[in-house]
């Protein structure tokens, strides 16, 4: 007897099995970027209680704007995790990559426990709140959107460091009005890379998915959104901080 398939059964069992694996990979889609979004918030309410606690302590002032080198330690440690983290990261296995991050959670905790001393306990909860539905909308945008926003990268970071010269050219310069442009400038750029992240995130699952090192991503996944929620945070603060 001849051997003999139909071929619309053919076509229907191709297209089920297609079927099927999209829907795991959407699955596995999910969660990973649940896996990135957990770590982030986790991240930013680790650093707030921390930073809340430390600006209650007494002694809290005296390191962070009196003389020495803690307050300095202080305000670099953060820095220092990140580029371990971002350096680092093929080196490292996954456990040590979470304990720097948490660590980095920490310290950015410590330092920025001194806008307590600077604004209002109101005024910075309305900021935080502000900030959070400002970042769930664009990155829910960065995350559906169909338009391929890898060419807003080189013009987002061009913005970043003429951002950082600014912040530092204004340090010495300390005009109001410059501040407050540097300020809102601050706010677009963390905006535009909320959403370019976020779509980086999701583009790097379909080159990493069934790798070993797609846990390490969801780290550094994580480390990015956190840091674009704390800057366009703390770039909000200037325009919505009522001062103590």
């Amino acid at each position: 007897m001849a051997n003999w398939s139909d071929p619309q059964l053919g076509s229907a069992q191709a297209t089920a099995t297609a079927g099927t694996r999209d829907v795991a990979f959407d699955a596995g889609l999910r969660a990973h970027m649940l896996s990135v979004y957990n770590y982030m918030t986790s991240g930013i309410l680790l650093t707030g209680i921390v930073a809340l606690l430390f600006s209650q302590w007494e002694g809290a002032p005296a390191i962070l704007f009196g003389p020495g080198i803690l307050k300095y330690l202080i305000m670099f440690a953060p820095l220092a995790f990140v580029i371990v983290l971002s350096f680092g990261i093929n080196r490292l296995s996954q456990g040590t990559a979470q304990a720097i991050y948490w660590a980095f959670a920490v310290t950015m905790g410590l330092s920025l426990s001194s806008i307590f001393f600077v604004y209002t306990g109101a005024s910075i909860a309305l900021t935080f709140f502000a900030t959070a539905a400002s970042f769930a909308s664009l990155s829910l945008y960065g995350y559906t959107t169909k338009r391929d926003l890898s060419g807003m990268g080189t013009f987002l970071l061009m913005g970043l460091v003429g951002l950082i010269v600014a912040s530092v050219i204004n340090l010495f310069w300390m005009n109001d009005t410059f501040s407050l442009a540097i300020a809102a400038i601050g706010v677009l750029i963390f905006a535009g890379l909320t959403v370019y992240d976020t779509q980086k995130i999701k583009s790097m699952y379909f080159e990493l998915a069934g790798s070993d090192f797609l846990g390490k991503a969801a780290i550094m996944g994580a480390l990015a959104l956190y840091l674009d929620f704390i800057n366009m945070f703390l770039f909000l603060l200037r325009f919505l901080g009522s001062r103590e």
